[in-house]
């Protein structure tokens, strides 16, 4: 099948590339950095998509930001342009959409879930009309190379003493490799099972510092003295975050982790047909030149 990818050159995007070609699939590749580009920004109408569905069998849509950037509000990004890609393929007869939502956003009122929800349930309607056949998967926290969150858990996980956020300490994270999710996603594109909601996390649930501390052991360090910070200093560093474009850490990301982000870990296993990677194993799952970066 030829598999429309967009945001196929980024984090998650390129592992869905991968996991398509292994399956013997033919992914087709739209990003603002792919040949042709294509920018979300620019296609807010259904008829700037249909243009790149042209002998498209089915679409996942892999675009995500956790915040807006200059030149780059979440509003188009999660919303308005994911809602005009929906609304061409019940045009073009593309009947198997896949989108990539986050766990979560069925609930939370921050900017981000509230703009991915809106585009979730756009294309549910759509599904409800009989016009599309769509699937809205919500993964939990993903990790791999290349990845932004993963790889300031990689480098939080090499300090031997550490200063966490309370919510760092308490709430509840459910990592999933990468690797697992692409195939997922991939397999979802191509077969013909039921569309809907579909949650999606690891096989155990843990803290953000727990997780932490599972990578630094599985880099072969002892066990890091680690400190709450108090309440003000939290928000602050949050506020910092804001400040600068490429931190993963932001007021989103504070207000995000509010709220356990875990499901059912017997839906990954029974999708993947085999067990997935545990927290205790994320380093084997990344190339051995990013497992010390």
């Amino acid at each position: 099948m030829r598999v429309l990818i967009c945001g196929g050159t980024g984090f998650l995007g390129r592992h869905i590339v991968n996991a398509l070609m292994q399956q013997g699939h033919d992914p087709v590749v739209r990003s603002r950095h792919s040949t042709p580009a294509l920018d979300f920004n620019a296609c807010t109408q259904a008829e700037q998509w249909l243009e790149h569905l042209n002998g498209i069998d089915a679409v996942i849509n892999s675009v995500g930001a956790l915040r807006d950037k200059p030149g780059q509000d979440l509003q188009t990004l999660h919303t308005l342009a994911p809602v005009a890609l929906f609304d061409a393929c019940a045009q073009a007869g593309v009947r198997r959409v896949v989108q990539v939502s986050a766990l979560g956003s069925g609930q939370s009122s921050t900017q981000y879930a509230s703009t991915k929800r809106a585009a979730d349930e756009h294309l549910l309607a759509l599904g409800a009309q009989g016009l599309l056949n769509p699937v809205v998967v919500r993964p939990s926290i993903i990790f791999g190379a290349g990845g932004a969150s993963s790889q300031l858990f990689l480098n939080l996980a090499k300090l031997p003493v550490l200063l966490l956020p309370q919510i760092m300490r308490s709430s509840q994270i459910q990592p999933v490799a990468v690797r697992d999710l692409a195939e997922v996603l991939a397999h979802m594109a191509t077969s013909g099972r039921p569309g809907g909601i579909v949650e999606v996390g690891g096989p155990q649930p843990l803290s953000t510092e727990a997780f932490i501390a599972s990578l630094r052991a599985q880099m072969g360090y002892g066990q890091a003295s680690v400190h709450a910070l108090p309440d003000w200093m939290s928000k602050g560093s949050a506020r910092l975050g804001d400040q600068i474009a490429a931190m993963p850490w932001c007021s989103e990301t504070m207000a995000l982790l509010e709220n356990d982000n875990v499901t059912d870990p017997q839906t990954l296993a029974t999708l993947l047909g085999r067990t997935p990677a545990a927290p205790t194993a994320m380093l084997a799952t990344l190339p051995k030149e990013s497992r010390h970066a």
